[in-house]
């Protein structure tokens, strides 16, 4: 199983220095409602529920979760480097804790992969709003290259869905 990502390299960000406010901007993709942590855990539970009945399906859906993990890392080794501490929270900056409720629990295949081209259309949507108020070109590169992985999911998943519903 390989994660599901275009093949291009992710940009350096060795040099990067203190930036809080851009740090601030990257939070809202971290680990909140429709952030990282919740594709990350929605496409394995997917994988979970869908490993007997559609293996294939199943795989690229992990395959998915591995990239999301890894947008997760990246996003919160850069807010750490930037001077912002990563939090695990339904909203940046609040104190509501995360919960399973942000992962959709849908058992139906169709469902499932609607639920889950949503959420990558509202990841760009957001990455791109992101893009509009951020001066940090090292990050902006970043999330660039991140908006191509979910360019490639919602892709992936229009497929899927074509797939499912001849079957």
């Amino acid at each position: 199983m390989k994660p599901i990502a275009c093949d291009l390299p992710y940009p350096m960000l060795d040099n990067l220095v203190a930036d809080v406010r851009t740090g601030q901007i990257l939070s809202f993709a971290y680990a909140t409602v429709n952030g990282e942590l919740t594709a990350v855990l929605q496409y394995a539970y997917q994988n979970f529920l869908l490993q007997t009945a559609d293996e294939q399906t199943a795989e690229i859906l992990m395959g998915i979760s591995m990239t999301e993990m890894h947008h997760f890392k990246l996003l919160g080794t850069t807010m750490y480097k930037l001077g912002v501490t990563p939090t695990v929270t339904q909203r940046p900056g609040g104190n509501v804790p995360y919960n399973s409720g942000c992962v959709s629990q849908s058992t139906n295949i169709q469902k499932m992969l609607m639920d889950d081209l949503k959420s990558e259309l509202n990841a760009i949507a957001e990455y791109k709003k992101m893009l509009m108020v951020m001066r940090n070109e090292q990050v902006e590169a970043l999330v660039e290259r991140i908006i191509l992985d979910e360019q490639l999911h919602v892709e992936t998943l229009k497929q899927l869905m074509t797939s499912a519903k001849s079957n």
